[in-house]
């Protein structure tokens, strides 16, 4: 049973939802256009928006760009760099909580202010409510991982990891033997991790492709004005 749960969920369940996550997004796009948007509430209240939404933002970016980064870069390119696994094992684990914790902070801002705020309360959907606490769970869960994670700072678990995550986007065979003996901590956050990427395309979490497409006004041609005569 174990054998076929772990074959399931880190072996088919992340090319679901990577499927989902690109698909779904593609779809949300070319149907439903005027419902790709953030929804900003700052109408419906202003207040500790700025520090809550600057905090998650920075928070949650910086902790997807490193996880990215530290878990498909093979040892040999950093260690090349004269990198040492253990180094960078440290760097993960303090790198990590800084990061969680900024993000923490922002999160439950934002959730309190969505609670506390009548109006805004009033006009918070099911969708918005599940994408806050599925992010906290996430969250939550990533940082009391750290807890292992000072347990292994020989970084041993931390390659099986990346060797996982390094044999799923390159479709090579054995990413589900990479995970033998990976304490269940990390099990449970890679597969709500996953999950976060299949509720994506149905959220309005989908204007983050529209922040990482913001980048294109630095290359776009130069919009010309004519005065009215």
């Amino acid at each position: 049973m174990k054998d076929t749960l772990d074959l399931f969920f880190f072996g088919v369940y992340p090319y679901i939802a990577l499927t989902v996550f690109f698909l779904g997004s593609l779809v949300r796009f070319e149907r439903e256009q005027y419902t790709w948007k953030s929804d900003s509430s700052q109408l419906l209240r202003s207040g500790s928006l700025r520090w809550g939404s600057n905090l998650f933002h920075i928070g949650i970016i910086s902790l997807f760009f490193t996880h990215l980064v530290g878990l498909l870069t093979p040892p040999a390119v950093y260690h090349a760099f004269g990198v040492t696994t253990h180094f960078k094992q440290w760097m993960a684990i303090v790198v990590g909580a800084v990061l969680g914790v900024v993000c923490l902070i922002g999160l439950v801002m934002l959730i309190h202010r969505r609670w506390s705020e009548i109006r805004l309360h009033h006009n918070s959907t099911v969708s918005d409510w599940v994408t806050l606490l599925w992010i906290l769970l996430v969250l939550v869960l990533g940082l009391i991982s750290l807890f292992t994670s000072v347990q292994h700072t020989d970084g041993a678990v931390m390659v099986q990891l990346g060797d996982w995550a390094q044999r799923i986007v390159t479709f090579r065979a054995g990413a589900v033997g990479a995970l033998v003996g990976v304490p269940g901590i990390y099990r449970i956050h890679m597969v709500l991790g996953m999950t976060l990427f299949v509720i994506f395309p149905f959220t309005r979490l989908v204007h983050v492709w529209s922040g990482f497409a913001s980048v294109t006004y630095l290359v776009r041609p130069w919009q010309l004005v004519r005065p009215r005569r």
